[in-house]
């Protein structure tokens, strides 16, 4: 919580509005955030895609990208944080997508795999992966939305 007030507080102060994507944390970054009252004036909206239809149509991720790379992939996680910048009003958005498990993991994804990205106004898309290893669906997902408020934060 101290950490999201801190990303508010300086959103705030440079006048910038955050948006994100969220697939595996299913709106948690989103509801921790908007926990702070303030929030309003930084957050500026969020999208909840845990379906490829909804990474598609909301997003305009791009169904060869999928087919190509998964769902779970360094792609896909680029493709919904500047769909969501392109979608929204924000100066900053972030996405997440990854196996949370207890099922979904193979070999080359195994669960605990998560992909973000980080899109700006003007900057070049990043992407991160963390890989929290098999721990807890609880686990994986309040690690990445830590995980996530470190990157919006900078």
């Amino acid at each position: 919580m101290a950490l999201a007030q801190r990303l508010l507080e300086n959103a705030k102060a440079k006048g910038e509005m955050i948006a994100r994507a969220e697939s595996c944390t299913s709106g948690l970054i989103a509801a921790l955030l908007t926990e702070i009252p303030g929030s309003s004036k930084v957050f500026e909206r969020g999208f909840l895609t845990y379906s490829d239809e909804a990474k598609i149509e909301m997003l305009g991720v791009r169904p060869k990208t999928l087919a190509d790379h998964g769902a779970v992939s360094r792609e896909v996680a680029a493709e919904m944080a500047e769909g969501a910048l392109l979608y929204s009003h924000a100066h900053m958005a972030l996405s997440v997508t990854g196996i949370a498990g207890p099922e979904g993991g193979s070999l080359d994804k195994p669960v605990g795999t998560v992909w973000f990205g980080l899109a700006g106004k003007g900057l070049e898309t990043k992407t991160f992966l963390k890989e929290f290893g098999e721990q807890s669906r609880e686990h994986i997902r309040m690690a990445a939305v830590s995980f996530g408020l470190e990157i919006l934060k900078g």
